[in-house]
């Protein structure tokens, strides 16, 4: 077969867009410039090219996509380099051919050297992606709750602060700096670069047409932040007739539950407001408990990225333990990166920000699972007990016991960026 496994030159981004925008139908955009391929580049995308055909400027016919932005995330106190996986896509010709496994299988190795040790990426279908090795890492919990239903329990120990709006450029570095401290001891979230807040959480282009101007609701004073909310306001997007209007918001983020009660608070006096929709909370979200009949916030739960552990050595080695112990762990039939085959000791201090211990050993391991289960255990999102439970990790009560403690994590795993 005449395909060439390369990344992308930049004459041939358009295609990258192009591919993007049939394989999702649209859902980001149409074109060579959809938001699916914004801020891209060549250097990232590594895909297929069929040499006996050409598109329309002449170049290489683009069989398959695939790309791999470089974040930095958090994973529980830790700080870790991953690839973020985007715009995968094969146009329906060249299907069932193993264009993309043999794209995945060098990706990975690639990552391996840059000192990427997690993949992530947000599955368009679970089937394609826990064939290659993910799992879930977090979900997301969406509200959609009327003005009107908005009623908090009484909490005379929780401080209230005052609640002002703003424009985003304006408070820009001061949310910023919540967002670090609030991620600090958090899983799954990205470390946000300037252009990452600009031209996705703080963007007017980034979400429906239908959106409106984008705001930022800050809790306490503007120079010191207790919390804050980006959030969208539109009126004719709820079939109302007194309240018409809808409150998207898009990222919220608090230092103290007294930060969370007055921004919903804030939120409640939009007297016109039929609609409030926020789609990507995450799972342990303090509003189910703050709520004096939370069952009006119509929660709704639904996937949200799925990881991959490339480097199973680098991966355990970065991730914050709150725990100090000790763990041989079994890892056997991963053929797309057979590196992470074998037995691996982990020796936790218990400590974040000092880096666990992690060598290969022919002891007999205390648990055994295969690489999908890893990423599921590691980013919190299932106990070893539950894995256990399902028959995907193997290994005596007490070492289960063990495993549970030492791979669990302060919150819950989530990322609230789409990429």
């Amino acid at each position: 077969m005449d395909i060439d496994i390369r990344p992308a030159s930049t004459e041939e981004m358009g295609q990258l867009g192009l591919m993007a925008s049939y394989s999702y139908g649209g859902a980001f955009g149409d074109g060579e410039d959809n938001i699916a391929v914004s801020g891209n580049r060549p250097e990232w995308t590594l895909c297929a090219f069929d040499r006996r055909a050409k598109d329309e400027n002449g170049c290489p016919l683009m069989a398959t996509s695939y790309a791999a932005f470089p974040f930095t995330i958090r994973a529980n106190g830790g700080a870790m380099a991953m690839a973020g996986i985007s715009v995968v896509g094969t146009r329906p010709e060249y299907r069932r051919r193993g264009l993309l496994r043999q794209i995945i299988t060098r990706a990975f190795a690639e990552q391996r050297e840059r000192g990427q040790s997690v993949a992530g990426l947000w599955a368009s279908q679970a089937a394609i992606y826990q064939r290659y090795g993910f799992a879930r890492a977090g979900m997301n919990r969406e509200y959609a709750v009327d003005t009107v239903d908005i009623a908090l329990m009484n909490e005379s120990s929780l401080d209230t602060y005052s609640v002002s709006r703003h424009r985003p450029i304006e408070v820009l570095e001061d949310i910023r700096e919540v967002y670090k401290t609030f991620i600090a001891k958090r899983t799954g979230y990205l470390h946000r670069g300037k252009s990452l807040w600009l031209n996705s959480v703080l963007s007017e282009e980034g979400g429906s047409a239908t959106d409106g101007p984008v705001y930022v609701a800050i809790a306490g004073y503007k120079n010191s932040p207790q919390g804050y909310a980006v959030y969208t306001l539109r009126a004719g997007q709820v079939k109302h007739a007194s309240r018409p209007q809808e409150i998207k918001i898009r990222d919220f983020s608090w230092l103290n539950m007294g930060a969370v009660r007055s921004l919903w608070q804030f939120f409640a006096r939009h007297d016109l407001v039929g609609r409030i929709s926020w789609s990507n909370a995450p799972m342990d979200d303090p509003a189910q408990s703050l709520m004096k009949e939370p069952r009006m916030l119509h929660s709704r739960d639904s996937d949200g990225t799925w990881w991959r552990i490339v480097d199973v050595a680098g991966a355990l080695s970065q991730r914050g333990y709150d725990h100090e112990k000790h763990l041989v762990l079994g890892i056997a039939g991963d053929d797309l990166a057979p590196w992470n085959n074998g037995n691996w000791r982990i020796d936790t201090p218990g400590y974040p920000q000092e880096e666990a211990k992690v060598t290969a050993t022919n002891d007999m391991p205390d648990i055994q699972l295969s690489i999908r289960a890893l990423a599921g255990l590691y980013s919190g999102m299932y106990s070893a007990r539950t894995l256990a439970n399902w028959g995907q990790l193997a290994g005596s009560e007490q070492a289960i016991a063990r495993a549970d403690q030492l791979f669990s994590t302060t919150f819950a795993p989530h990322c609230p960026d789409h990429y």
